[in-house]
């Protein structure tokens, strides 16, 4: 099973994915994560990921769908994945269809996580990462609004989009999440 976990920043899409992976037992793949291997490894690829995320803005397509498609070719993945912070862009969309096409898969789940601006600001200035200021935190709501929401029409279009509520504690998210998996899962076994 291929699901997608897509929300603005601070919407705690990684806590959740590695929640979901631990509970469906695939392998949750971040591209946060990986940027931030590589920004710390200090590789060619992480100096050109930190002069975008430093500034707030979001690492270019071409780039991210490079390592996720280098990613998603390990065998980890062969049973299924969590995909968190990919796609962001109907661009990344169209070529995450592409890559699983390949292997004959395709997104099964498009988890949408629905939270409060206040609350986000809230949890993001909380994480005390250097790359979250109130300018970056803006720069990356901004960014989210103009890229990343377009993808909820793209994959409603396909009729794989469910909206979570992420206002409440982690549980609670979670458990809501827990039944939207179930609620594919039945179908999909039913069919």
């Amino acid at each position: 099973m291929i699901i997608v976990f897509v929300g603005p920043p601070g919407s705690g899409k990684g806590t959740q994915c590695e929640l979901l992976a631990e509970h469906l037992g695939v392998t949750h793949l971040s591209t946060g994560e990986l940027f931030r291997v590589q920004m710390e490894s200090g590789s060619e690829l992480g100096q050109i990921a930190a002069s975008f995320i430093d500034h707030g803005n979001l690492v270019p397509d071409h780039v991210t769908i490079d390592i996720v498609k280098e990613s998603l070719g390990e065998a980890q993945f062969n049973v299924g994945c969590l995909l968190d912070g990919f796609p962001r862009s109907v661009p990344q969309a169209q070529a995450l269809d592409a890559i699983l096409a390949e292997n004959n898969c395709q997104v099964d789940l498009v988890l949408a996580l629905d939270v409060n601006q206040n609350v986000l600001v809230d949890r993001m200035l909380a994480r005390k990462r250097k790359d979250d200021t109130l300018e970056t935190i803006q720069q990356r709501f901004d960014a989210y609004e103009h890229l990343t929401r377009p993808l909820l029409n793209y994959y409603q279009n396909r009729n794989v989009l469910v909206s979570v509520d992420g206002n409440g504690n982690i549980d609670r998210v979670f458990e809501g999440i827990r039944r939207a998996v179930a609620n594919v899962q039945s179908s999909s076994s039913n069919a």
